[in-house]
């Protein structure tokens, strides 16, 4: 007998309660209506913030809402921020009130302070390590004791090719998509061994946040027309996928998404060691250990000058 799981192909997540953060627009608005479309029962929770913080569309999550039951989906909003321990236990508790249970996040909410790393400000630094980091880690963790008595969940996490490969004037989002990563590898260890999961997305897709970043250069200008034929639509299956039952077993896994392209990202590992009995000074270093290790050297890409190529 096979062990692969079975589901319907056009309701892989029919019954499940998620929460979708940051579902007001972009690709989170995109995830909700795709897992609504799928039979989810989906929270659809945005503060209607702009980038920097303002409520400029309190009513962006009623929107998304209404759109969803429009075709006869299930949904109801929250409006409460990801970003302190309080509101993000709103969040969940929105979806055990309404649904009863809780089956699956996705953590895509985000802002931007994009600044040259020796001229950004506490502030900057704070508020976007606030919403991305702590953020995720808040929504999961209410989430979590949930999923582990019903012995079940998936979480999925919106990283960034900021914090995977580089990026320029945003240490601050750099920084806190990589360590929503650390945060996802640790959840996947610690809950796979009850039957809850954890991934990563890192999409590229033209949305709010992506239209805010500068193209002051040809190279960024060229960039940005690429952009805007990746729709947030097409994050849409790759998210709902890893919140059904069908991905099992995938855990603990980074992807990518390029318009019609998939990417599965390799992790932290050792590439290369060099020993020595008598063991190191800084100056054998600096003779042997270095030039070897050169070789193996990571480039010191930025996402955008790293894909060069365009997705179909």
């Amino acid at each position: 007998m096979s062990d692969t799981p079975t589901f319907a192909a056009d309701r892989m997540v029919e019954g499940k309660s998620i929460v979708v953060t940051g579902a007001g627009g972009g690709i989170g608005r995109a995830i909700a209506v795709a897992l609504a479309r799928q039979g989810a029962r989906v929270v659809v929770n945005d503060l209607g913030a702009s980038l920097h913080g303002e409520v400029d569309n309190a009513g962006a999550a009623d929107d998304v809402v209404a759109e969803i039951r429009a075709f006869g989906g299930e949904a109801v909003a929250s409006i409460d921020s990801v970003s302190s321990r309080a509101s993000a236990e709103r969040i969940v508790a929105c979806a055990l009130d309404h649904f009863g249970r809780i089956d699956g996040v996705m953590n895509n909410a985000g802002i931007l302070r994009d600044r040259m790393f020796h001229k950004m400000s506490e502030e900057e630094w704070r508020a976007v390590i606030d919403v991305h980091l702590h953020g995720t880690f808040f929504v999961s963790r209410a989430a979590a004791p949930h999923m582990r008595a019903q012995g079940s969940g998936a979480f999925v996490h919106t990283t960034s090719n900021a914090g995977l490969v580089g990026s320029v004037g945003q240490a601050n989002y750099s920084a806190a998509k990589m360590a929503v990563v650390g945060l996802s590898q640790s959840i996947a260890l610690e809950m796979g061994r009850v039957g809850i999961r954890s991934n990563c997305i890192a999409p590229t897709a033209w949305s709010r946040m992506i239209n805010s970043v500068p193209t002051d250069t040809p190279e960024q200008a060229v960039w940005a027309e690429k952009l805007k034929k990746m729709t947030p639509e097409k994050i849409a299956p790759l998210a709902v996928y890893l919140l059904s039952d069908a991905a099992s077993g995938v855990n603990g896994q980074i992807f990518g998404v390029r318009r019609n392209e998939i990417l599965l990202y390799g992790q932290m590992r050792p590439v290369r060691s060099v020993h020595t009995a008598d063991g190191w000074t800084p100056a054998t270093i600096a003779e042997t250990a270095e030039p070897s290790f050169r070789r193996a050297f990571t480039p010191l890409d930025t996402a955008v000058s790293y894909f060069t190529w365009d997705p179909i």
